[in-house]
C-alpha cells in the first residue's frame, strides 16, 4: 500500500499519527516578558491533529530576538507558559516541538537589552526594515561577532534546550534558514569572515555543527531537527554556490544521526526570485527523516510521500486559517481562506477564531 500523507511515520524518536507537520510560524501574539499566553495555548491546542507541531520561531537569549511580542525560551517564566502549551497539545495527542532562534543581523537596537547593536558574523548591513514596537525602522550594520564570544552563543542553544526539555516538548528544530544568524554563518552572501568561522565550506559551517553538537549532546539526536533553506532570498541573503553549499551542510549532518532535516524549497516572505536548486539530490545525501516546505497542497504532498522525496510535509499558512487541517485534507474538504491582515501581532481575531468543519 503507498504511503501517503495520513500514514504515519517515526521522526527519530518523535511517532507521528499523520505526516501532516504544522510549519513554524511568528505570529507575534506573545505575553509581557516573551511568556506564551492563555491565546497562544489555545492557538496551539486547536492544531494539535497535525503530526506534528513545529512551534512559532523562539528566541534562545534577550540578543536573539529581532521582532515584537515574540515568546522566548529562556527563562522560568516562559518555560511555565510553554509547558501550558505542550500539555494542552499532548493531552489532544499531538507531538510538538520547539524553533529555536537567534536571528543575529535581522533585529534592531530598539529590540534588544540596552540598545545594543545587533550581532552577526560580519559587520554587514541588511537592505530592508525591522519591525519594532515604533514601526518600521531601517536596520542598523551590525557587530561582526569576535570568535571568543561563539561559545557563549553555542551555550544559550544549551540553555534554551534544557528549557524546552523543562517546558516539555518532544524535541527542538535548531532554526538554521531564512537569513537569521546560523543562516549568516552558513552563506558566504552574509560572511565574510578571515577566521575559522569563514571562507571555505568547512568554516562557514563550524558555528552550525558545534551547536548541533551540544544540542544533540543536551537532550539527544533523535529529538533534534535542523531548517535549512538553501535559496531563500528573504532577508538580503544569497549565496555564491548555493547547490554545492547545502550539498555540504547536509553531508555534514548525517554523522549526528538527527531526527530529520527540515527544507524550504525555494523562496518565501517575497524576498525575491530563488536561485535554481536541486532539491532531490539535496534530500538524497541527507540520511535521515525529510520534512519538505513550500507551497505544497493535499495533492503534491501525498506525492511527496509516495515517490520518496519527503517522510512528512510542512504546511503554514494553510495551518493558520485552518486548525482542523488533517481532517479538512481527509475528507477532500474546502478550506478556509487566510486573512493575511491578522498574521502579524493583535488579538484571538484571526488567530484562534476560525471555522472548524462542522458535521
Amino acid at each position: 500500500m503507498a504511503l501517503d500523507l495520513f500514514s504515519p511515520v517515526k521522526l527519530g524518536n518523535i511517532a507521528l499519527q499523520n505526516r501532516v507537520v504544522m510549519a513554524p510560524l511568528t505570529r507575534n501574539r506573545a505575553g509581557e516578558g516573551g511568556v506564551p499566553q492563555a491565546m497562544n495555548v489555545t492557538y496551539y491546542e486547536q492544531r494539535a491533529t497535525a503530526g506534528l507541531i513545529i512551534t512559532e520561531a523562539t528566541p534562545i537569549s534577550p540578543m536573539a530576538h529581532g521582532y515584537p511580542a515574540l515568546p522566548g525560551i529562556y527563562t522560568d517564566a516562559q518555560v511555565a507558559g510553554w509547558k501550558k502549551v505542550t500539555d494542552a497539545v499532548h493531552a489532544k495527542g499531538g507531538k510538538i516541538v520547539i524553533q529555536l532562534w537567534h536571528v543575529g543581523r535581522i533585529s534592531h537596537p530598539s529590540l534588544l537589552p540596552n540598545q545594543a547593536t545587533p550581532v552577526a558574523p560580519s559587520a554587514l548591513k541588511p537592505a530592508g526594515q525591522a519591525f519594532t514596537y515604533q514601526g518600521l525602522q531601517d536596520y542598523v550594520t551590525p557587530r561582526a561577532l569576535d570568535v571568543a564570544e561563539l561559545a557563549g552563543i553555542v551555550q544559550d542553544y544549551v540553555h534554551a534546550t534544557r528549557c524546552a526539555i523543562a517546558a516539555g516538548f518532544d524535541g527542538v528544530e535548531v532554526h538554521a534558514a531564512n537569513g537569521y544568524l546560523l543562516d549568516q554563518f552558513l552563506r558566504d552572501g552574509s560572511n565574510q569572515r578571515q577566521d575559522q568561522y569563514g571562507g571555505s565550506l568547512e568554516n562557514r559551517t563550524r558555528l552550525l555543527l558545534e551547536v548541533v553538537q551540544t544540542v544533540v549532546n543536551t537532550i539527544g539526536a533523535d529529538k533534534v531537527g535542523v531548517r535549512l533553506s538553501p535559496v531563500n532570498p528573504f532577508n538580503d541573503m544569497r549565496d555564491s554556490q548555493p547547490q554545492q553549499t547545502f550539498n555540504y551542510v547536509a553531508q555534514a549532518l548525517n554523522p549526528f544521526n538527527l531526527a530529520y532535516l527540515h527544507a524550504v524549497e525555494g523562496g518565501i516572505h517575497g524576498g525575491g526570485e530563488s536561485e535554481p536548486f536541486d532539491f532531490a539530490t539535496f534530500r538524497q545525501l541527507f540520511n535521515n527523516g525529510y520534512i519538505a516546505n513550500l507551497s505544497y497542497d493535499k495533492a503534491r504532498g501525498d506525492a511527496a510521500i509516495a515517490s520518496g522525496h519527503a517522510d512528512a510535509v510542512a504546511y503554514g499558512v494553510p495551518f493558520i486559517a485552518n486548525p482542523d487541517l488533517v481532517a479538512r485534507f481527509a475528507s477532500n474538504a474546502s478550506l478556509n481562506a487566510a486573512d493575511s491582515a491578522t498574521f502579524y501581532g493583535g488579538t484571538e481575531h484571526g488567530y484562534t477564531d476560525y471555522p472548524f468543519l462542522t458535521a
